[in-house]
């Protein structure tokens, strides 16, 4: 089975930024222009384009609008967008607006119900976000961990209708230290859905790690792309090849 990978454009203040460890202080700009970026990854051959509104994820609603509306009129490819989404409302509009995927973190861990009522009212365009700190769910643009292990948060949507799980271990977020590959693993053994890896991602032998580990786990099926993509390390065709 191919992977999917999805190159990353996380927004804060309008620019494309990648962050270390979820912390917005350590916010490097990476362009000004994220419709411009879209495009370049869209036309390096990615299929998907995974964007988060960092500031929305702290302020609980949608507040790069008009980035996101920008790279919606700049590609043609699927694009899925998580960060700031915690009611209804906020989903339709994006989902009306041509966004494909809508990714719900904190709303998943805090409003499971709401979960439910966007996998049933828009099947296979709803996605939900597990980010860890050691196997424990966190929320609110990270700066909250709960109680809950990502795995029990993970079975609670089993039967919700959920397009996929993307699961992000902070620590190694922004990093390039490797995927989690076991906790990842062990996540995707958990459930049915497609498992989506996040965070750490360095070179193309994360994704030939991952490939290998997706034969024997099926649903562990892509992969979300940050910093190696931006700084060089990770060479588009290469990782595209590796699928």
């Amino acid at each position: 089975m191919t992977l999917t990978l999805y190159p990353a454009i996380d927004l804060k203040d309008g620019n494309c930024v990648r962050l270390l460890r979820g912390e917005m202080d350590q916010a490097t700009v990476f362009g000004t222009d994220p419709g411009a970026q879209a495009a370049a990854w869209q036309a390096a051959g990615f299929g998907w384009i995974h964007v988060v509104d960092l500031n929305g994820a702290f302020a609980g609603r949608t507040v790069n609008q008009e980035a996101v509306k920008g790279i919606l009129s700049s590609v043609s490819v699927p694009v899925q967008l998580g960060g700031g989404l915690r009611d209804m409302a906020g989903i339709e509009s994006w989902l009306e607006a041509g966004i494909t995927r809508v990714i719900l973190g904190s709303a998943a861990a805090k409003n499971p119900a709401l979960v439910k009522e966007a996998a049933k009212a828009f099947p296979g365009r709803v996605a939900v976000g597990i980010d860890a700190k050691g196997g424990m769910v966190a929320t609110e643009g990270w700066a909250e961990t709960s109680d809950i292990a990502a795995t029990d948060l993970a079975r609670r949507f089993e039967d919700a209708g959920i397009a996929a799980i993307i699961y992000t271990d902070i620590a190694r977020d922004g990093m390039k230290t490797g995927l989690n590959l076991d906790e990842t693993t062990a996540l995707a053994k958990a459930v049915s859905v497609p498992v989506i890896a996040s965070g750490g991602v360095a070179s193309v032998a994360d994704i030939i790690a991952l490939k290998a580990a997706s034969a024997a786990q099926s649903n562990l099926n892509g992969s979300i792309l940050g910093r190696a993509l931006y700084d060089g390390s990770l060479n588009p065709k290469e990782a595209l090849a590796a699928c």
